[in-house]
């Protein structure tokens, strides 16, 4: 593997940052359902009515603006301390069920909570990584996560999805984190969070679609709508390990030399 020219990074460091990527370049939820379900999501897809991609997508945004303060809030700031992944994909397993038994017409209801406990879990893996999950920009990070790990037409074979999503959103980060430093994430009316959060919503109202297409296939109902949340927050806290790891190089190492080595091994994948 070729060494960072500025920077000696250690062969355990560059093994959490492989592993990381393998967890960020891998395939999408529609991927990973279509696995469970044995046939194409696209089936799923021509079941839902034209009105319900604008719905989802009104849905998306509304759970990202509940979430966002409730899913810490019940959370101590210990950085470096153990996640509970099992507690959080058990909690997201039983909303998938109840929001498999009723159909469609639950998601407003199912989201929220699905939603905030995904983003709970992920402030988790977060802290386990040693981020302050009181800090703005550990907030921040947590959301970005959703908007990680689904189909992008920008991505290739030689460029980080990853990296392309992060810089996509940069501005909007940065002008949230700004908004932030003197207000809280409940303050729905502040321009700068509204647009952060429209441009997470954009990409994660996409496999929230791929998820209710899914559900919305014959013969799934609740266990199947169990399985497919379980599959669903299994996505995201692969995205959040892997986010925070990089994360975490980053402060020990800068990003530009951490980007270069991940592009490095991303070619070699």
């Amino acid at each position: 593997m070729q060494k960072i020219s500025s920077t000696k990074i250690t062969e355990a460091h560059r093994k959490e940052l492989y592993r990381a990527m393998l967890l960020l370049e891998n395939p999408s939820i529609a991927a990973k359902i279509t696995n469970f379900i044995g046939k194409p999501i696209e089936k799923g897809l021509e079941m839902l009515p034209a009105s319900w991609h604008e719905k989802i997508g009104a849905v998306t945004q509304a759970s990202l603006l509940k979430a966002t303060d409730a899913a810490i809030y019940t959370m101590k700031d210990k950085p470096n301390e153990g996640s509970s992944n099992w507690w959080h994909k058990i909690g997201v397993a039983v909303s998938g069920g109840a929001g498999g038994f009723f159909g469609l017409p639950a998601l407003a209801l199912e989201l929220p909570i699905s939603t905030t406990i995904m983003l709970r879990s992920i402030a988790d893996i977060a802290r386990a990584e040693g981020e302050s999950i009181h800090d703005i920009q550990t907030k921040l990070a947590c959301l970005e996560v959703f908007a990680l790990g689904g189909e992008n037409k920008l991505d290739d074979a030689t460029e980080s999805g990853y990296f392309v999503i992060r810089a996509a959103l940069a501005k909007s980060v940065s002008e949230a984190t700004e908004f932030l430093a003197a207000k809280t994430l409940a303050e729905e009316g502040a321009p700068a969070l509204i647009r952060f959060i429209i441009n997470i919503a954009e990409r994660f109202s996409i496999q929230v679609t791929e998820k209710v297409a899914a559900q919305a296939i014959p013969a799934i109902g609740a266990v199947g709508g169990v399985i497919i949340n379980s599959i669903f927050i299994d996505h995201f806290q692969d995205m959040a390990k892997g986010h925070f790891v990089v994360r975490r190089l980053e402060r020990i190492y800068g990003q530009e030399d951490i980007k270069y080595l991940y592009g490095e091994m991303l070619k070699l994948k």
